[in-house]
């Protein structure tokens, strides 16, 4: 049975890692030890490890399957990738991933369709493999789906400044574009009449969120406009790594609000397991209800 199903689709999560992995501030500055103290009891321990007082963070993916097409949301990290500024993203060499998406009975050449909220390097790693030396597409019969505005920015950047991206668009973007697979669309592009895009944007310029429908029920794969529960509690904290702050705040608040109170389901990139849930009022905030009930 799926993790969850929005009408006729199911919705499963293809879980790369999950843990302890960051230090609050070094994803959100105002994650300060005063500020997080009021939220220590709600926090602990399934949000905030308390031996290592870190933030507990998945790499996952949300693989989807509709009446009609079998997508996978976001590509993790991936394996082999240069990535020496997180240390437990740097070469990784594990079929994990290619084991659970096996566990799903899916080979990569079932996938029909990649979508990336994102070109950051944990969310477009699996795009691609290392095989006789050379960075080929992982999902060959795929096509993966790229915003416009995104491609845009990080195209120009890489230009003027080889391995700007950290490496992700060389080794995860580029390969998949040379073998002719990538399509380049607008931010609100839809793939039929249950899956579409979202402009998303201020975590990066062209970041997309996911929706999807169905028989009258709906959900929204959020990406990176959320890191972590927290910040339900304090939409105004934007993540470090947030190109355009003041519009990521902008932008998270705004999709907090329109969930809030209604069954849509959120898709979480990196909350804690199970990663989804429902989002209800907490004075001026809000609280994210998982699915599972626990917190």
């Amino acid at each position: 049975m799926p993790e969850r199903t929005i009408g006729e689709i199911a919705i499963d999560r293809i879980i790369e890692s999950e843990g302890p992995d960051i230090e609050p501030m070094h994803l959100i500055p105002e994650a300060t030890p005063e500020n997080l103290a009021p939220h220590r009891h709600w926090l602990e321990p399934h949000i905030l490890d308390p031996v290592t007082g870190n933030l507990i963070l998945t790499i996952q993916s949300y693989l989807i399957r509709t009446e009609h097409h079998t997508i996978l949301i976001d590509t993790c990290v991936g394996n082999d990738k240069e990535r020496d500024f997180i240390d437990n993203w740097n070469m990784r060499s594990s079929m994990k991933y290619i084991n659970d998406l096996a566990a799903h009975g899916l080979t990569p050449e079932d996938i029909d369709f990649v979508m990336c909220t994102h070109m950051h390097s944990d969310h477009v790693g699996w795009n691609t493999r290392l095989l006789d030396g050379r960075w080929v597409p992982t999902f060959p019969n795929a096509r993966y789906v790229f915003a416009r505005t995104e491609w845009e920015f990080w195209e120009q950047k890489n230009r003027r400044k080889p391995n700007f991206s950290g490496g992700c668009i060389d080794d995860s973007v580029l390969p998949v574009i040379e073998a002719g697979l990538a399509d380049m669309v607008d931010s609100d592009y839809a793939i039929d009449d249950q899956v579409w895009l979202e402009p998303s944007p201020g975590h990066t310029p062209g970041h997309v969120s996911v929706r999807l429908a169905s028989r009258g029920q709906n959900a929204v794969m959020c990406g990176d406009a959320i890191h972590s529960p927290v910040q339900c509690a304090h939409p105004e904290w934007s993540a470090s790594a947030c190109f355009d702050p003041e519009q990521s705040r902008r932008t998270r608040r705004g999709l907090l609000e329109s969930v809030c109170e209604t069954d849509t389901l959120l898709m979480t990139a990196h909350f804690p397991s199970p990663s989804m849930g429902h989002v209800v009022p907490a004075g001026n905030a809000f609280r994210f209800v998982p699915i599972d009930g626990k917190r």
